[in-house]
């Protein structure tokens, strides 16, 4: 999906760009508030303009990708089959125009080209037990397996931290397989042995709390470095609050120089409290993100543009489960959007199949009486739902970018130097902006990341 750069924005750039964010945000959020397992009950689609019903009906997932979501598969064409109304172009032009571009400054990830599991960047032992898009992270940037990787591949010291025992223990016990690993690897090819002593991460188990500013999570590893100890603070992928904590951090402790953080999970912010952080945001009229939309923002749009290229029948699982919603409310009105556990091969289910499996996984009687005509109706709305579904994902980026800005310009409030680049993948990892801030100017330093060879 199109964007703008979020790297050389100025600082009036930054805050009328949170302004134009939470106007054109107040202006859709009925889009962005709706539930899609609410399609039938709420009956969503009579709630666009009449003139976007007729533009959107009969546009089939290929089509929706490239004139919607502006990803048109390798070598196609795809023409608009009729004149869209200036409200709909004007959203998706919008939406387009304020998202921070999520394109890095490189296609396919090269690493990716000879094997699409194995990264050519990262030798045998640092692939173990790692999937391809945590190498590609690991790789980019720098979860157990990058402190792993910068400890006993870069030969940093690192204290890793996380609230979870078995978590801890299980990274304990990946270290020491990795350092069995490299130990063979070396004896068997000596040129390649690492010079100097090999530190493992020192793991501890504990919540970070936002608030508690500057304790013993922050004192070097070596004791004797008290008082000037220069610290990074990186976080991939963390969590919620975690990344606030991290910003905090950064913000009030003078042993921390830089940052580096990729958050994710922006529903678990704390309200109030992760959101807004900023001054500026939070004067802001129409600055608030409830749950809905902040859950909306963690989305993998290009996973599902891709989705919609191919045209697959697992795209019909909104619209099953939308009609399961709709027997539910009519068994038991009380009973709203209750979670469904996973049912397999979904799209090789009728619909009624599904509905019945569902309903048993709710705790109703899989026997109900079904109205097949009914279930048959909506079904042949699947791409209804598949329409509105993508234009709540054309906005979602825009609530991302809300959030990713106010951490932009709470530090800049701050007086410290921050950017945001996009440097992983999106296919590979929805959640790609980095967040990178530093106490000085550091030049060149922010650009070199933008390149895949940095």
């Amino acid at each position: 999906m199109p964007g703008i750069s979020a790297r050389g924005l100025s600082p009036e750039e930054r805050r009328q760009l949170a302004v134009n964010l939470t106007r054109v945000l107040a202006l859709y959020r009925s889009i962005l508030d709706a539930y899609i397992i609410e399609f039938f009950t709420d009956n969503l689609w009579d709630t666009l303009p009449c003139s976007w019903q007729e533009a959107l009906d009969g546009l089939n997932p290929p089509q929706l990708a490239a004139l919607l979501l502006g990803m048109p598969g390798e070598g196609e064409v795809v023409r608009y089959r009729s004149v869209w109304p200036l409200t709909l172009l004007a959203l998706k032009s919008t939406a387009y125009a304020l998202a921070f571009t999520r394109t890095p400054g490189f296609q396919t990830p090269s690493e990716f080209l000879e094997n699409p599991s194995q990264s050519s960047r990262l030798t045998a032992p640092f692939r173990k037990h790692v999937r391809p898009k945590k190498q590609h992270e690991i790789r980019r940037l720098g979860e157990g397996h990058l402190s792993r990787f910068m400890s006993l591949g870069l030969g940093l010291k690192v204290k890793s931290i996380e609230g979870n025992q078995r978590l801890v223990e299980r990274a304990q016990r990946l270290d020491q397989e990795l350092l069995q690993a490299l130990e063979k690897e070396e004896k068997k090819n000596p040129q390649v042995a690492q010079t100097g002593p090999r530190h493992s991460p020192y793991h501890v188990v504990q919540w970070v709390d936002p608030t508690a500013l500057c304790g013993e999570l922050l004192l070097p590893l070596d004791s004797s470095q008290c008082g000037s100890a220069r610290l990074l603070l990186t976080g991939l992928h963390a969590c919620g609050d975690l990344s606030v904590a991290l910003l905090r951090h950064f913000c009030c402790c003078p042993e921390v120089v830089a940052l580096a953080s990729v958050g994710c999970c922006y529903m678990k912010l704390s309200d109030p409290g992760g959101y807004p952080l900023s001054q500026w945001v939070a004067g802001l009229t129409g600055y608030e993100l409830p749950y809905r939309l902040r859950e909306g923002a963690c989305h993998a749009l290009e996973e599902y543009a891709e989705r919609l290229q191919k045209a697959g029948p697992g795209l019909r699982t909104h619209c099953y489960r939308a009609a399961l919603e709709m027997v539910i409310r009519h068994a038991r009105p009380e009973l709203r959007r209750p979670g469904v556990q996973g049912i397999p091969r979904v799209h090789e289910l009728k619909i009624e199949e599904y509905v019945r499996r569902g309903l048993q996984r709710v705790g109703l009687d899989p026997h109900l009486p079904l109205n097949l005509a009914t279930l048959r109706a909506h079904q042949a709305q699947e791409n209804r739902v598949v329409a509105f579904f993508s234009l709540a994902l054309l906005l979602a980026p825009l609530v991302e970018t809300l959030i990713l800005l106010d951490r932009l310009l709470y530090l800049q409030e701050q007086g410290f130097h921050a950017e945001l680049l996009p440097i992983f993948s999106p296919e590979l990892s929805p959640r790609n902006l980095v967040l990178v801030a530093t106490k000085m100017p550091l030049g060149q330093a922010f650009s070199a990341l933008e390149t895949e060879d940095s």
